[in-house]
């Protein structure tokens, strides 16, 4: 529950001033992230179809089903990954607002800032850990160990991709109040 404006959310969604880098990737991520909620959106409707259709056809028509639930993970997994990007634009995480409110404005930028390094470092770690994962899947041509079999190289590279962008989110972030870029 929000009680006022938080230092978390002095940088939104509108666009950008200040360098022109800063502001033209602000833009380009801005539109990704837009275009990546709305699939995202469409794609975890069609996990719910799939995994309904799952049950309904077990449970009535005794149907098995070799492909619902990898399908519906995927696209699962797909979704939470690719879509982090755009709860980072959003300062979407969770946060404890009242350790927030017991700090002065600058402390907090100063937190918030340090905060985006440290994910930044997490994220960049697990970003290049996921691309040689997807590689490998890739490479060696590995499929899961179901009848369906399909290629891991998939949600890998969704993984892989989404942290990707989250990972040019979180820099965004950094370097914005660095370049003097402000979110109007």
């Amino acid at each position: 529950m929000t009680h006022g404006p938080l230092p978390d959310l002095d940088y939104q969604q509108d666009a950008a001033t200040g360098p022109w880098p800063v502001v033209a990737i602000d833009r380009i991520l801005t539109v990704c992230n837009r275009v990546i909620f709305i699939l995202a959106s469409i794609a975890m409707i069609a996990a719910c179809i799939i995994l309904s259709d799952s049950v309904v056809g077990r449970e009535l028509f005794k149907m098995p089903n070799y492909w619902q639930d990898e399908a519906a993970v995927f696209l699962l997994v797909g979704t939470a990954f690719m879509t982090s990007a755009w709860v980072q634009q959003q300062r979407g995480h969770i946060g404890i607002e009242a350790f927030v409110s017991l700090l002065s404005p600058a402390a907090n930028r100063i937190r918030l800032w340090l905060v985006d390094v440290v994910s930044f470092a997490f994220c960049t770690f697990f970003t290049w850990k996921s691309w040689t994962l997807t590689y490998e899947a890739w490479h060696e041509g590995q499929v899961t160990d179901s009848m369906w079999a399909p290629p891991l190289d998939i949600p890998y590279g969704l993984m892989a991709l989404g942290m990707t962008l989250l990972c040019v989110q979180i820099l965004l972030q950094i370097v914005a109040p660095i370049a003097g870029a402000a979110r109007q």
